[in-house]
């Protein structure tokens, strides 16, 4: 994606792919963020839950990904590209959802979830 003037937009779902052959681990994935990426993520997070855009988020009160209906004070938090993957908290990589489902999906990335929910059918 680019802006009007061209130059990248960060949505925080594209994952910059290392030069260095050895940033990848063994099983093909990119290492995980260090912990200063993590550290300023967490942090923005925790701002992210007291605005009012991630109020009216909960406010809705069904799960991103199971659908289902929940209070608001049942909703958690999740990164779509989880934090220690690469993601970043920006409110296209943040989205409601269930404690069962967030705990399922853990640090999946979006294939490898819609890959486990797939193989429960």
């Amino acid at each position: 994606m680019m802006d009007t003037e061209d130059h990248p937009i960060d949505d925080g779902f594209a994952e910059p792919v290392p030069s260095d052959p050895s940033a990848f681990e063994a099983d093909g994935f990119i290492d995980t963020a260090d912990e200063e990426h993590i550290r300023r993520e967490k942090a923005k997070a925790r701002e992210m839950r007291h605005s009012q855009w991630w109020k009216n988020e909960c406010g809705r009160g069904v799960c991103y990904y199971c659908k289902r209906r929940f209070p608001p004070k049942e909703l958690t938090m999740d990164h779509i590209v989880p934090i220690i993957r690469g993601g970043f908290t920006r409110k296209g990589n943040v989205v409601p959802c269930c404690k069962e489902c967030n705990n399922k999906k853990k640090y999946m990335l979006p294939i490898e979830w819609q890959e486990y929910m797939d193989s429960l059918k």
